[in-house]
């Protein structure tokens, strides 16, 4: 299976401007530029993409290690915070903070372990070499 996502650029850094668009469209010329990156602008930008699909996979890999112990997620919400250092221009971290109400017959325990398998196994944590870190919240 190939995922397929493209970037246009016109322009110099601090000026120019670009589009990225998705395979599944849902990404369609969305605007990026330097504003929207390192300052405030309307757009996306690159560090803000991987946060988001580190959220979106974490929380899927959860759900599906809670399935594979036989029980069903209720509410599972994913804030993912990723952290970049403007001096280095590199991404130093990512904090997942995931809530979750309670499942039926789970001791809060069992699911603060699920979850950190989850982190450690999720495909989006295994591509990435920065320090992940996890909190969890569990009303049970």
């Amino acid at each position: 299976m190939k995922r397929i996502a493209k970037a246009h650029w016109n322009g110099n850094l601090k000026a120019g401007k670009g589009e990225i668009s998705s395979q599944s469209t849902i990404l369609n010329q969305t605007p990026y530029s330097y504003k929207t990156r390192f300052e405030s602008g309307i757009g996306t930008n690159p560090e803000e993409l991987i946060a988001a699909a580190h959220a979106g996979c974490f929380t899927m890999a959860v759900s599906a290690t809670l399935e594979r112990a036989g029980f069903t997620a209720n509410d599972l919400n994913t804030e993912a915070i990723l952290d970049l250092d403007m001096v280095k221009l590199e991404i130093t971290g990512i904090h997942l903070d995931l809530k979750a109400s309670s499942i039926d017959g789970l001791p809060a325990e069992t699911f603060q372990q699920m979850a950190e398998g989850a982190k450690a196994n999720c495909i989006v944590s295994k591509a990435l070499s920065v320090p992940i870190t996890l909190s969890v919240s569990y009303q049970s």
